[in-house]
């Protein structure tokens, strides 16, 4: 039997309109939109503001343009994966809302959570059940609404995060395109640095823990930066390394975007110039879950059939890790 491999065929993205300026944070918290640029490379980032959206919003409206891109059949789709580190609601899996919101109706759906490597984890969980032969459709969905876990009076971590959600449509190949090879990877030191403190079952939910502020986002930002630059660096090029590729090989890196320090970090160990960056950081901030496929589907159009991309990311945990892909259509062809 022909070796099937696990490609992506489709890809569709969304982001709110509301946009959140850095000259609106130095509105709101001491700072500055140069301290913001040199430190992260953000300009500004979308803001889910309807008080009655939550994630689901996002990862619909991305997952109905890749439906309306692809012209595909939601009732085809075999199983939705929602990456996300913000669902709507605990217990309440957010994955089968979206599945049966978009007519996924023969989908079983279920979320994933590796905080900031939640997309590219879903990528690797996305592929096993392609490589099985017994899945033909996977829909991955990555999707954040982090406006409503920041408290945007600390300047530390209202300043890096904006809302938004991706899409990418997973097909069996037989040409040896699609996902190559991985390297994945957690050390569980990260839950001292990068936390919500609350809410969870170690510490549920109090009139004190809500009056403390103990909701929102926690981030150690120089330990995070240090263990990230490292951490997403290291296995980046240890996956060229493995398959012996040269950085003339690879067309594209597409990375996590949280913090442009920490991309151009990567690709220096990866000897890629700027222009084979995907970068997006400067208008959406770091989405978390959506990061990596909201850069690929900003530069689709540069896309084609063949094209080495190494996927990277670093996230709470620590999760981190880089995926090897061969992509299997040329992205100028796609309607927009």
């Amino acid at each position: 039997m022909e070796k099937i491999s696990a490609a992506i065929t489709a890809i569709g993205g969304y982001v709110p309109e509301d946009v959140l300026s850095n000259a609106m944070l130095e509105q709101m918290v001491e700072t500055n939109d140069e301290w913001i640029y040199t430190r992260t490379g953000i300009r500004e980032r979308r803001i889910l503001k309807d008080p009655q959206k939550g994630t689901s919003f996002l990862a619909i409206e991305a997952a109905k343009d890749l439906l309306n891109k692809k012209g595909l059949d939601p009732k085809e789709i075999d199983l939705l994966i929602l990456a996300t580190a913000t669902p709507d609601m605990p217990v309440a899996l957010t994955g089968p809302y979206v599945a049966s919101q978009i007519g996924a109706t023969n989908a079983f759906a279920f979320d994933l959570q590796a905080a900031c490597s939640s997309f590219l984890f879903g990528v690797s969980a996305a592929a096993k059940y392609i490589e099985s032969g017994r899945y033909k459709k996977v829909l991955l969905v990555g999707a954040d609404k982090m406006s409503s876990i920041i408290d945007y009076t600390d300047r530390a971590t209202c300043i890096l995060f904006g809302d938004g959600g991706g899409a990418a449509l997973f097909e069996p190949n037989y040409e040896g395109l699609g996902v190559k090879d991985e390297i994945l990877k957690s050390d569980g030191i990260g839950r001292n640095h990068l936390y919500i403190k609350a809410g969870g079952s170690l510490c549920p939910t109090t009139a004190q823990t809500v009056a403390e502020k103990q909701h929102f986002v926690f981030q150690d930002g120089k330990t995070v930066f240090k263990y990230a630059v490292t951490g997403m660096a290291d296995v980046a090029e240890e996956v060229l390394k493995r398959n012996n590729l040269t950085n003339n090989d690879v067309q594209w890196l597409t990375p996590h975007q949280a913090n442009k320090r920490i991309i151009d970090a990567t690709a220096e160990r990866m000897g890629l110039p700027a222009e084979k960056v995907m970068l997006n950081i400067h208008k959406y901030g770091n989405t978390t879950s959506a990061t990596i496929i909201l850069a690929l589907n900003d530069y689709e159009q540069q896309l084609k059939k063949g094209d080495n991309i190494v996927l990277a990311a670093f996230g709470g945990g620590f999760t981190w890790g880089a995926i090897y892909l061969k992509w299997a259509y040329d992205g100028a062809q796609v309607k927009k």
